[in-house]
């Protein structure tokens, strides 16, 4: 029996299957297109909110985590709901989502990484780490009981080499405030999945010191929806649109971490580097409307000018990689090219 035109459960499963050349095209060898059709297919019709979002968007997001080899099965990756303006209302749009397990498979699928692990620590669990004395953290799960409330995450890696990379290590507080920078802080993921969210904040950090660092960030985080501090972009799977969308907070570069501080001023919320901004950032001067990452930009043009060493540096770097994704590719570019030009002259 031939299945019914108007019957949207079939139409969405049809469209799936027709899309299978195109998904067939941007695969890796190793996945199936029949295995990524099926899977596809079921995550969309398990789902009723997927099933009425764009279909353009959805079918979209299904050839993006193709071409990245990711299964929408919500292990691997997911099909995420966003709200976005259209005209004058709203429309549900679908975004893939990389989840952790699908960002570790990238890592090992590098060639050059033979195991990686990234988890978040409790409160009764038995964490060590002494830096310069223990080549791994000492992580010891208490699996049977309470293991209390989170506090923190951490990454490790051994290469194919031997070498082992030293762990990237982050307490809920580091954890929260890159959340509080995020575009979809509230809701969504950050809201239902925060262990989810912890790990692959943790690992998008660590995985900057991994061989292929440039394309994990370009391929897998830059593209993470639920990790973007962009303006232009609404909150996840928001049900009802705010009357004005909230800015960016001033930002503050502390050990490595953003801080949001809205109680702050503009002379307290700068970073110390930023005191040296005065010169530049002149391709906004003049300008009737200055954009809204101009101070930011000044900020870390300035600071890598004044970077006395590596540490130092690495803070304002911290702060540029977090919010790279915001800026326009011709800044971003500029500010990338005086970190390596400091870099350089540093060593």
């Amino acid at each position: 029996m031939a299945s019914q035109p108007n019957n949207p459960v079939a139409v969405i499963k049809d469209s799936v299957a027709k899309l299978a050349p195109e998904f067939r095209a941007a695969l890796p060898p190793h996945i199936p297109v029949e295995k990524f059709v099926r899977v596809a297919q079921t995550a969309i019709l398990t789902s009723p909110d997927l099933q009425n979002a764009d279909r353009g968007s959805l079918f979209a997001a299904c050839t993006k985590l193709a071409q990245d080899g990711l299964l929408p099965d919500g292990r691997e990756a997911a099909l995420v709901i966003f709200n976005a303006k259209q005209g004058n209302g709203w429309t549900k749009k679908v975004q893939a989502m990389p989840m952790i397990a699908g960002v570790l498979k990238k890592i090992r699928q590098s060639g050059e990484v033979a195991s990686i692990d990234c988890h978040v620590v409790h409160q009764n669990d038995k964490f060590t780490y002494r830096p310069g004395i223990d080549m791994q953290p000492v992580f010891e799960p208490d699996w049977f009981g309470n293991r209390g409330e989170p506090i923190g995450a951490y990454a490790i890696a051994v290469l194919k080499s031997g070498e082992i990379v030293p762990p990237e290590i982050m307490n809920v507080e580091q954890i929260e405030r890159v959340r509080n920078v995020s575009r979809a802080k509230d809701s969504g993921p950050w809201k239902d999945w925060w262990s989810e969210m912890a790990r692959k904040t943790v690992m998008r950090r660590y995985a900057k010191r991994l061989p292929s660092s440039t394309d994990l960030e370009d391929q897998i985080f830059a593209k993470d929806p639920t990790m973007d501090t962009r303006p232009e972009l609404v909150t996840v799977q928001v049900e009802a649109p705010q009357a004005e969308a909230p800015r960016l907070s001033r930002l503050e570069a502390l050990e490595s971490e953003v801080i949001e501080d809205a109680e702050t001023t503009e002379a307290e919320a700068e970073p110390e580097y930023g005191r040296a901004d005065a010169d530049h950032g002149d391709q906004f001067d003049g300008a009737e409307d200055e954009p809204a990452y101009a101070a930011l930009v000044r900020r870390l043009l300035g600071g890598i000018e004044a970077a006395k060493n590596p540490a130092y540096l690495k803070v304002i770097d911290d702060e540029f990689v977090q919010h790279r994704a915001g800026l326009p590719d011709d800044v971003a570019a500029q500010i990338d090219a005086a970190l390596t030009a400091k870099r350089k002259a540093m060593s």
